[in-house]
């Protein structure tokens, strides 16, 4: 049961931080609502403002999301991706999520300009435009907008683009995706990202601009948008080798 917060060393509201910290992580699950600020106050008698400041806390860390009207709700954990070389498939999977795709574009047209040049297509010629939400155990995730060059990939439309297409590339055409090069950075959601990823207009999304490679030749160019409270990326960071010296020899 509840019990009054006491006076300590401890500020109340870090008290309190910890004790609905334990509440998201041991006892509700994703989704699930949280106590309201009224109950809150008269559990564990604190006031409002002691209240805000520790869901505050929790809100920033991403532990928990309020939805204006509605109430807070325990945030869903975010997915981590060390940074290699993947697909969103073969990611999650390897998590323990599971992954389930939306086609929401599957066209043959010309290619944007930027995508001719990371391609080393004419400006102007044919390719497959693929466009596509990416969700982890059902909550979006992420939207890839792709296009491939079709004189590598004959006939990539015709597959079941719900898959792996990097699976595809090596199985079907043999041309294992086995380089990339990205850019990452942070964007604001637009409009049409935010309502595909369930969120609000202006909210903070991750940003990946990528070209893949089989061997030499350029395969795919694929901007993707992800959710920054979903998504995670991880990675290890090694120090410059130091050269030796007389003495270390």
């Amino acid at each position: 049961m509840p019990v009054h917060l006491r006076d300590s060393a401890i500020p109340k509201h870090e008290q309190l931080r910890t004790i609905l910290l334990r509440k998201c992580t041991q006892e509700l699950q994703p989704g699930d609502l949280m106590t309201s600020e009224r109950n809150l106050m008269q559990d564990y008698g604190v006031s409002r403002i002691t209240v805000r400041e520790a869901i505050g806390q929790l809100v920033n860390d991403g532990h928990l999301v309020c939805v204006r009207g509605k109430g807070t709700f325990v945030a869903h954990r975010a997915v981590q991706s060390k940074l290699h070389l993947a697909s969103f498939t073969e990611e999650m999977r390897a998590q323990g999520h599971h992954p389930t795709t939306v086609v929401l574009v599957s066209e043959q047209g010309p290619v944007p300009e930027s995508t001719a040049a990371a391609l080393n297509m004419r400006p102007g010629s044919e390719g497959y435009h693929v466009k596509r939400l990416r969700l982890a155990d059902g909550e979006p995730v992420s939207v890839d907008d792709g296009w491939f060059n079709p004189e590598l990939l004959p006939g990539l439309l015709d597959m079941d683009l719900t898959g792996s297409i990097y699976r595809a590339t090596a199985d079907k055409y043999d041309k294992p995706i086995d380089r990339a090069e990205q850019t990452v950075s942070a964007d604001g959601a637009s409009t049409e990202i935010a309502t595909l990823l369930g969120t609000r207009k202006g909210a903070p999304v991750l940003y990946f601009d990528r070209v893949s490679f089989s061997e030499i030749a350029p395969v795919e160019h694929t901007r993707s948008w992800y959710r920054s409270d979903r998504y995670q990326l991880q990675m290890e960071v090694q120090g410059q080798a130091r050269p030796k010296t007389r003495g270390d020899q």
